[in-house]
């Protein structure tokens, strides 16, 4: 798969996290390397736009991404 066209500019990793250990390296690898579709920024930045990601929302938060998308219907 190729590189999410989101990850350099993602605020996620924007001071957030570092993308070079540990946590930020396995979700580096699995979601903006990887599959970013399973990313739940990614999911709702390109459903509803980038307003709509909380600062709270993890790459692995999909339930949570469901409920922001639930709530923003369009």
């Amino acid at each position: 798969m190729a590189t999410c066209e989101k990850l350099e500019k993602c605020p996620f990793y924007q001071g957030k996290m570092s993308m070079d250990s540990g946590l930020g390296a396995m979700y580096k690898k699995k979601y903006c390397e990887g599959d970013k579709t399973l990313c739940a920024r990614y999911t709702v930045a390109t459903k509803l736009g980038p307003e709509f990601v909380t600062n709270n929302l993890y790459p692995n938060m999909m339930d949570a991404a469901k409920n922001i998308l639930e709530k923003n219907k369009k």
